[in-house]
């Protein structure tokens, strides 16, 4: 079983690329975040939401894209290479995937892998949806946006962010109130 410190070399071997240069920004950014917000989730699966961080956005990589829903596609390589079934199911369900999935077609795909509800897929997604494509920090309201200015109204990923915006801006909430919790004990 691949280790998950590996997962910041797999991501560089993957979207370090020009054509992925800001993607990978992102990503850098939002591992960071995920550092950050490490302190609010249980020790044995920091390393985990680490690595989910560093991991979310393979799917991008065009060696990779297969279904055109990142998240399952990223999620369907690190299980073909042998990475922890949680570890997979939470790139494949990170940032409303399931929204963008029912856009897509895709539900029946991405049921082969287990929707988390936990303070670890809180984080992810508050990791990547409070960073912007810059790597920079910015409020979850930015980033939706950013997302749906950048997308077009007709564009399965436009209208998942569209249906899943509440969704998601809890799921960032409940984050950054454990981090503010976090920070107050």
């Amino acid at each position: 079983m691949p280790d998950l410190a590996d997962a910041p070399g797999l991501a560089a071997a993957l979207l370090d690329t020009p054509n992925l240069a800001r993607r990978w920004t992102h990503v850098q950014g939002v591992a960071a975040r995920a550092r950050q917000l490490a302190s609010t989730i249980e020790p044995c699966d920091r390393d985990l939401l680490i690595a989910a961080a560093w991991l979310h956005d393979i799917g991008y990589s065009p060696l990779l894209v297969d279904t055109g829903l990142h998240s399952l596609d990223g999620a369907r390589y690190l299980q073909r290479l042998g990475y922890p079934d949680r570890l997979c199911s939470l790139i494949a369900y990170h940032s409303g995937a399931h929204f963008e999935a029912t856009q897509r077609g895709l539900t029946a795909e991405l049921s082969t892998f287990t929707a988390e509800d936990s303070p670890v897929a809180d984080a992810l997604t508050a990791a990547d949806l409070t960073t912007s494509p810059d790597g920079q920090p910015v409020t979850v309201q930015v980033r939706i946006d950013e997302i749906l200015a950048r997308y077009p109204s007709n564009s399965p990923v436009h209208r998942a962010i569209i249906s899943s915006r509440h969704h998601l801006v809890d799921q960032v909430s409940r984050a950054l109130r454990r981090q503010e919790y976090e920070s107050q004990g």
